[in-house]
């Protein structure tokens, strides 16, 4: 089940960083300049460990996306859909919203962003053409990347088997 049970959550999967753009893109883009407030995470209570088939939530000035990944190329972003603050929904387990359970994410919060970029694999295997999305502050940065059939976490320089589609300039 990829909606969690929760009633507002309706995830809509999507391939290609074009179908990606073409959906998201300007309000990606419009997230530059935005403050990082919160970065929520499904957090597996019994385990204390992250939950990583769940969306990642990013929370920018009150402007939510929500990035979750699915078999081994679909993507969703939807927006401002989930309550962080109200209960995370899973029949098999308890979960709950973090936003404090992974330091290098944490350490984000209060940084300005400066760039989206739609990452495409380009790597001679199955997850070729997956689109992670990639979000860049002054001191750090966050990738969301499709981790087979689960969202990954990466806070370095992306491969460089992604080819990158800059949402506002020049990739890196």
């Amino acid at each position: 089940m990829s909606d969690f049970n929760i009633e507002t959550y309706a995830p809509v999967w999507l391939r290609s960083h074009t179908a990606i753009t073409a959906c998201h893109g300007d309000r990606l883009r419009a997230l530059v300049g935005k403050t990082l407030t919160r970065a929520w995470l499904l957090w597996d209570v019994a385990d204390d460990t992250w939950f990583a088939n769940g969306p990642v939530l990013l929370d920018f000035d009150g402007e939510q996306v929500e990035i979750q990944h699915h078999k081994f190329d679909d993507l969703s972003v939807s927006w401002n859909s989930l309550n962080p603050r109200g209960p995370a929904h899973r029949l098999e387990f308890d979960v709950r919203w973090r936003d404090d359970g992974m330091p290098a994410l944490s350490s984000l919060h209060g940084q300005v962003l400066h760039e989206v970029e739609l990452l495409e694999w380009r790597g001679d295997d199955l997850a070729r053409g997956m689109v992670a999305v990639g979000f860049v502050f002054p001191h750090g940065r966050v990738t969301v990347f499709n981790a087979l059939d689960e969202n990954g976490l990466s806070f370095t320089t992306p491969d460089p088997r992604y080819a990158c589609h800059s949402l506002r300039r020049a990739c890196r």
